[in-house]
């Protein structure tokens, strides 16, 4: 193509690169390094078409073989514990207005109190006092059910 290949891998290891800053989940990652086996097999004195095929096979073995474990590396020391809704999800509290199908209010165990709603197989309304548990969260109001054990004291 005339001798110049090689800045066209340069690029592109550097572009890649550049996204990988961003994006953090290596796939960019592996295909800068595909681009850097590209570009040492072009001033190696390869045909394009063989450091297009080497460029491909490094990158397509680094996200096979490479990333999943960088993966696992990098996500090790995460912190377990859910937030946001995740959080709230699953969580417990009494009712403080009386909850229907349409409103109420509860104080959930996080101290939080929320707008609540029963949840659509749910059957009766829930008195202040009852223990709920969370089952969705629907905007800014939680969908609630009663607690196992609210509903085994009425049996």
């Amino acid at each position: 193509m005339g001798g110049y290949e090689w800045i066209i891998w340069a690029g592109l290891v550097i572009l890649f690169a550049v996204i990988e800053m961003v994006a953090g989940e290596f796939t960019f990652m592996m295909l800068a390094l595909g681009s850097l086996a590209g570009l040492v097999a072009e001033l190696a004195g390869a045909p394009w078409w063989l450091a297009f095929l080497i460029a491909a096979a490094v990158a397509v073995l680094g996200i096979f073989l490479l990333r999943p474990p960088l993966l696992r590396r990098l996500r090790r020391g995460a912190d377990p514990a859910k937030s946001n809704i995740d959080a709230i999800i699953g969580s417990t509290g009494r009712v403080t207005l009386a909850v229907t199908g349409t409103g109420g209010q509860v104080k959930l165990v996080n101290g939080e109190t929320w707008s609540a709603r029963l949840a659509p197989d749910h059957p009766g309304d829930l008195a202040p006092g009852t223990e709920v548990r969370v089952v969705a969260v629907d905007g800014a109001s939680v969908v609630i059910e009663a607690s196992h054990d609210a509903v085994r004291g009425k049996q």
